[in-house]
């Protein structure tokens, strides 16, 4: 499948961390060389870490994202990643209206390849409660292990 994994939310410093984080940390010993990223589809937050929830969720799962900086997509990244993964429906749109017509079949939704939460979308935890960012960290945790099945065959 895709050597090159995209994770996209909206502003890069909630939802595409973590699961740039948990595929990561699933990854670990497989010593896959996938490359794995996450941006955000507006520059709301560039140049910033991810949010103190978010990491404390990754942390409790054993996901450092302590190093991450966000930044916002660009065409390179659109060229780059054979598979770009969104958190929600609005991400997909604000992709689809960036991305050129021979990249749009890299756009699919995280949770497309989920088992207990599969198509749904996952909610954007940004100013809510530490239990909002466990559950995220729940769904996106589905997708990447349904992701992972596929990845390292």
């Amino acid at each position: 499948m895709s050597s090159a994994v995209l994770f996209v939310c909206t502003a890069n410093i909630c939802r595409s961390p973590m699961a740039e984080g948990a595929l990561r940390g699933m990854l670990a010993r497989s010593r896959s060389g996938i490359d794995i990223a996450s941006v955000g589809t507006h520059d709301y937050h560039v140049g910033m870490p991810a949010f103190p929830e978010a990491v404390g969720a990754a942390k409790r799962r054993g996901y450092d994202i302590t190093r991450h900086v966000a930044r916002q997509i660009t065409a390179g990244d659109l060229d780059r990643y054979d598979l770009i993964l969104a958190m929600d429906k609005f991400n997909i749109a604000s992709l689809r209206a960036v991305t050129p017509t021979r990249h749009k079949g890299k756009l699919e939704l995280l949770l497309e390849y989920g088992e207990e939460y599969r198509g749904r979308e996952i909610p954007d935890p940004y100013g809510k409660a530490e239990a909002d960012f466990d559950r995220t960290l729940d769904m996106i945790e589905d997708g990447c292990r349904g992701l992972l099945k596929l990845l390292v065959r």
